[in-house]
């Protein structure tokens, strides 16, 4: 908050979103209406949220739908499939973009977090999983890269037009 301010200062048009903790200069017109469809943020768990949230922009969300609740996922399965892009996000083992990348047909970015306890080391764990994933099309971005994989959706979502 006290960086922000300071941005702020010098950068008069920056937001600052406090889940995200990024600061960022909305687009005209915002990237939700660049493309054609739905870019879907699928996140494991509610820690998992502030990568989801580093877009800059509003976006879809199913949240708490990790492979330890995989009801909760399933039951949403029609959502899933109604996307252009599938950002899913997640920690741990990293197995909710294989799980997810085996039920849609349409491109899957991997988000590994950082977050999650055990073994998990920073998130290393989560990106070998996902870089291992057998399901074809889930393309992985690095550990808690949100930005780099909302602009990787939206570009791919700009390709509908």
């Amino acid at each position: 908050p006290e960086q922000a301010e300071a941005l702020r200062a010098v950068f008069p048009g920056i937001e600052w979103h406090a889940l995200a903790r990024t600061v960022f200069l909305p687009a005209e017109p915002r990237l939700e209406s660049i493309g054609k469809g739905t870019v879907l943020v699928v996140c494991a768990g509610t820690s998992d949220l502030p990568v989801a949230e580093a877009f800059g922009n509003r976006v879809e969300r199913m949240v708490d739908v990790g492979v330890a609740g995989l009801h909760r996922l399933m039951a949403q399965s029609d959502r899933l499939r109604e996307a252009a892009v599938v950002i899913v996000v997640a920690g741990m083992e990293g197995a909710l973009p294989s799980v997810v990348g085996g039920l849609v047909g349409v491109p899957v970015i991997a988000v590994p977090t950082s977050v999650g306890y055990g073994a998990s080391f920073g998130g290393i764990a989560a990106l070998l999983g996902m870089l291992n994933s057998c399901a074809a099309g889930v393309t992985v971005v690095n550990i808690d890269n949100g930005f780099g994989a909302a602009a990787a959706a939206t570009r791919i979502n700009k390709q509908g037009q």
